[in-house]
């Protein structure tokens, strides 16, 4: 009897728990996003030339948790997915998520 009591005591806190860190981790990564009045933001062909003149391609540009999110090429043909700064057009920190040769993408 006094097993089945800690395992029930066990699951409760386990039920009540997992959801609550999971419900604190969403309001982290909402705090991480830029919160910048759209009126400042440049265009997405402003932010286009400014990646053109650093020798990416950009095939896709689309906004995302306040910042633009670009699908472009760099000068080597590597595919980048990265989030580019609304406001100043410069590629996030750490924003580089997909590194991909095109050569190796056929593979696949």
């Amino acid at each position: 009897m006094r097993t089945k009591l800690i395992l029930s005591a066990i699951l409760l806190s386990t039920a009540i728990g997992v959801p609550a860190a999971v419900l604190a981790g969403d309001d982290d990564y909402r705090s991480n996003r830029l919160n910048l009045p759209q009126d400042k933001w440049l265009s997405p062909t402003q932010i286009t030339e400014k990646l053109d003149q650093k020798g990416y391609k950009v095939t896709e540009i689309e906004v995302d948790d306040g910042s633009y999110e670009v699908e472009m090429t760099d000068k080597n043909g590597v595919r980048v997915d990265a989030h580019v700064h609304p406001e100043t057009g410069e590629l996030a920190p750490l924003a580089t998520t997909t590194r991909v040769r095109l050569y190796d993408v056929t593979r696949l």
